[in-house]
Formats: C-alpha cells, sequence, structure tokens
C-alpha cells in the first residue's frame, strides 16, 4: 500500500537546544521564510519539538505566523495525571495546557534514558487517554541492520504498543522511523533503503489495523535539504522528523517545502 496521499508532515525535534535568545530568534526567522513563500496545511503540517520549558512561549510566538505551526513535547511521564512526582509532566498537564503531540520512544530516550517497553508503553497509554497525538519512534541500530535484523527489530516496536492502541486511536497515531545510525552522524539510509523499511512498516500497520493505509510516516536521521527532494518522492515517506537541519530556520524551511511540493 502507498502513501502517497497523505499530507505530510515536518517536525523539527529541537532537543536539548536552543538557548532562549536563539531560540526567539530562530522563530523569527521560520515565521519570516513563511510569509515570504507561505506552505498550505494542505500541502504540508509543520510542528516543532522545543524544551519543554519552552513549550508554551514557543506555542505563544507561533500564533501569529502565516501557517500554523505545531508545538510537539519531546516527552511525557510515565505517571499520570498530578501528583508528587518532582520533574514530570504528565499527558493531562500537556493536554491542559494546550500541547496536542508529543514524540513517544525517541531512541535518544531509550538509549540514554533507559526507557524500556514497558515505560514506552505506559507512556504511550496515557498520553491516549489523555487525548494527545504521538508521534512514535522507531528504528534500529547499527549492529541490529548488519545481522540483517532491522525490519524485524522495527516491527516488534511497532507490536509493542498494538495492543494499547484502541481501533479508532490510530487516527491519532504518527510513526517516525528513525535508523539509530543515522541519526545526527551525518549518515542517512538511502532513499530506496528509507522507502523499503516505511513500505515494510506500512504493511505491519495495515496488518494491525485498517488505517494503516492512512497513518504518516516519518523519516529521520541527518535529514537536511540536500537529501529532502529525494525522500519525499518516495511513495511511503510521508514527511520527516528532522533534528540538527531544523534548528536553521533556512534549511527547516527548505525541508518542508521539499516536502511540500511532493503534494504538488
Amino acid at each position: 500500500m502507498s502513501g502517497s496521499t497523505i499530507i505530510p508532515w515536518v517536525v523539527g525535534n529541537w532537543k536539548m537546544n536552543p538557548m532562549q535568545a536563539n531560540s526567539q530568534q530562530l522563530i523569527q526567522d521560520l515565521k519570516q521564510q513563511l510569509q515570504q513563500q507561505p506552505i498550505s496545511e494542505q500541502q504540508c503540517h509543520i510542528g516543532v519539538a522545543p524544551i519543554a520549558i519552552a513549550l508554551l512561549s514557543v506555542q505563544q510566538q507561533f500564533a501569529d505566523a502565516p501557517n500554523k505551526i505545531m508545538s510537539v513535547a519531546q516527552d511525557l511521564s510515565r505517571m499520570a495525571g498530578t501528583g508528587a512526582y518532582t520533574g514530570e509532566i504528565s499527558a493531562e498537564l500537556l493536554k491542559d495546557s494546550g500541547i496536542e503531540f508529543v514524540l513517544i520512544g525517541h531512541s535518544e530516550r531509550r538509549e540514554i534514558f533507559g526507557d524500556t517497553v514497558s515505560v514506552v508503553q505506559e507512556k504511550v497509554k496515557n498520553a491516549l487517554n489523555a487525548n494527545l497525538k504521538i508521534i512514535y519512534c522507531v528504528g534500529e541500530s547499527l549492529a541490529q541492520r548488519e545481522a540483517g535484523q532491522a525490519e524485524e527489530v522495527v516491527l516488534q516496536q511497532i507490536c509493542d504498543i498494538a495492543a494499547l492502541v484502541k481501533a479508532e486511536q490510530w487516527n491519532n497515531i504518527i510513526v517516525a522511523y528513525e535508523p539509530i545510525w543515522a541519526i545526527g552522524t551525518g549518515k542517512t539510509a538511502s532513499p530506496d533503503d528509507a522507502q523499503a523499511m516505511h513500505a515494510k512498516i506500512r504493511e505491519g500497520l495495515s496488518q494491525i489495523t485498517p488505517l494503516g493505509a492512512k497513518i504518516a510516516i516519518l523519516y529521520g536521521g541527518s535529514v537536511k535539504p540536500e537529501n529532502a527532494a529525494e525522500l519525499a518522492a518516495c511513495a511511503d515517506i510521508n514527511g520527516a522528523l528532522v533534528g540538527g537541519a531544523s534548528l536553521n530556520a533556512e534549511s527547516f524551511y527548505q525541508i518542508a517545502q521539499a516536502f511540500a511540493k511532493s503534494k504538488e
């Protein structure tokens, strides 16, 4: 099945960046780019995932942008509701603050901060219960790819959450495929390799839910303006989760524009 009719998403994951002054400049520069050459929501959805303490201010600063820019939380707590959980931000608190999207399962959370499968599952369950939309990250390590296990690993990560998602809740799921070996390394899966994995993910999703053909599957891993058009041309690549290049307004805009043009 092809996801070529899906409106693409381009989401900038700012990770633990930037300082406040640089963030404000980045926002102004991106708004200016969009003012000069607007990208309609029918062409491409755009979002940014700033650090937690900047979520609301970034959302407010984008309120008057020529395009709707979604604010995306980089993570959320495995604890629900409110309570004595120092340092945590729950799904309900995000929703109460007007944040509608959250990243879950990013490899940096899994690899560095110990988000096990059970922790990821708790986060997914909490997000869905709060009616948040999830960008669910999957991807294999270099060792797993070289061992021929890439598809098995990625499809297992999809299966890890399948039982938690009710039939209608698949409308609230976006999948982001990020090969771990390509994140921040400058290496990128070839368009053919990326498309092959995306097609396999779509096949797996379609076996789980009738909505599998409609779920956006984003590619992440050293996405930049130089490779965005090739990736956007792939039938089952419905956008990008952008890391370093999202910290430069012109680069990020060019990536969004490449995916927007793929709808023309």
